[in-house]
């Protein structure tokens, strides 16, 4: 199971690896920001966001130390209550 899904994740991960280091990271913040500052249907940016970095953390995780581990899942939990919150505001 875990074979295919790298195998199936392998030309997306090639393509990322040929961008500068700095895009990922600029188009998961553009997202977040976008999504939190944009009217309403814009949390679906944010989820975007939140798949994007859960499909990394998942490729990775093999790799990862515990310490790593928990701050990518951190990130993850904040990102998903980020993207909870603003699909649906209170009052």
């Amino acid at each position: 199971m875990r074979e295919s899904f790298e195998r199936a994740s392998l030309p997306a991960v090639r393509y990322l690896n040929g961008l500068p280091r700095v895009v990922p990271f600029l188009v998961v913040l553009a997202f977040v920001v976008l999504g939190v500052f944009l009217p309403s249907p814009a949390w679906l940016l944010i989820a975007v966001a939140a798949l994007l970095l859960t499909w990394i953390l998942a490729l990775a995780w093999p790799r990862l130390t515990v310490a790593e581990k928990l701050m990518r899942l951190a990130v993850v939990a904040i990102i998903t209550a980020i993207t909870i919150t603003e699909a649906f505001p209170r009052g």
